[in-house]
């Protein structure tokens, strides 16, 4: 059937979905610029939003402008992309090893990336020569081939890699640990240590213009490679007999999933649980089909990770809790009552 061919009643609930899901997203990020320690009315975020957008000229403090444009909104917005681009990782990774637990933080490619950024944060690997992103890119890409090698030697199975990946993410933290014990004095320990766990406290406008690309190469090779992932959910024999060049299919999307991984670690710090709980959730609302799989996926980590950071803005106040933490403390149990569910199905 050629899309000329679609019928027009396919076509009007895809429409729908997706305009549903642009105004959750844009609701989500307006919550997240409304909600904080200090709430602000929507009135004035949408003042601030017209004065820099049209140049409104609606009166508005100062205080409260900069904490809306400069501080609320690129961590809003970094919020987002890591979410989508955390999500998005888990969605590729599970559908190239066809294992449902691997996800970027559980393959070490997260503790590669923290290892890569601290590397260049605090030893100066690189001379100055290279960014933190280029390094924790490099630890990325370094954890995710020793741990694919590692599980190789040890019979090629998803089981062994995901233990391989759990044995890389000990040695890669241990690696972070060692380096900010030899060479980080105390007031870079503790930033570092917060900055591992999750923060977004320090993001401004260059960090949106790092993340915000990231997330988006990375959701346009999943949209392009979304059947040869179908197919790989089969096995490489199968897509590789449906005409799908299997080595270089996988080779891109490995790559988006390091960029994605690697930049969102270089700027938020490590976050577990996302691209594990967040395509799993997705599956039991749209189905295994990646076609609809890739953008659920993107969109829900993207909400899901801007109500975390909500979450640790106001939990306790006066102290913004790592929001590591808060997903750890979501999911986990999302994750148990996933596996529970996959234990009483037929």
């Amino acid at each position: 059937m050629t899309h000329a061919a679609i019928p027009v009643t396919h076509v009007k609930p895809v429409a729908m979905w997706g305009v549903t899901g642009v105004a959750v997203l844009f609701g989500a990020i307006f919550a997240g610029v409304m909600i904080g320690e200090t709430p602000l009315p929507p009135r004035m975020v949408l003042a601030v939003f017209a004065n820099r957008l049209w140049d409104a000229g609606h009166l508005v403090d100062p205080i409260d402008a900069g904490i809306i444009w400069s501080y609320r909104l690129p961590r809003t917005l970094v919020a987002a992309a890591c979410g989508a681009g955390l999500a998005l990782s888990g969605v590729v990774l599970q559908a190239l090893v066809r294992n449902a637990l691997a996800d970027p933080y559980l393959l070490g490619v997260s503790a590669g990336a923290g290892t890569g950024a601290v590397a260049v944060s605090i030893l100066g690997l690189g001379g100055g020569l290279i960014g933190i992103s280029a390094g924790a890119f490099g630890g990325a890409a370094l954890a995710f081939l020793l741990v694919a090698a590692l599980a190789r030697a040890a019979g090629g199975g998803s089981a062994q890699l995901i233990l391989a990946g759990i044995a890389g993410s000990q040695l890669f933290n241990a690696l972070t640990s060692f380096f900010i014990a030899k060479s980080a004095n105390a007031e870079q320990a503790r930033g570092i240590i917060f900055w591992l766990l999750g923060n977004l406290s320090g993001v401004r406008w260059p960090d949106v213009s790092l993340a915000l690309p990231a997330a988006a190469i990375g959701l346009l090779a999943c949209f392009w490679f979304a059947r040869a992932m179908d197919a790989f959910s089969f096995g490489t024999s199968s897509a590789a007999s449906l005409g799908i060049a299997v080595r270089p299919v996988q080779a891109v999307l490995i790559g988006a999933t390091t960029l994605m991984t690697a930049i969102m670690v270089s700027i938020v710090g490590s976050i577990g649980f996302v691209g594990l709980v967040v395509p799993h959730a997705m599956r039991f609302i749209v189905g295994p089909r990646h076609g609809r799989l890739v953008p659920a996926s993107a969109l829900a980590g993207a909400v899901f990770l801007i109500a975390a950071d909500v979450v640790s803005r106001i939990l306790i106040p006066g102290q913004v809790v790592p929001i590591g933490v808060v997903t750890a403390l979501v999911g986990a149990p999302g994750f148990a009552l996933i596996l529970l569910h996959n234990r009483r199905r037929p």
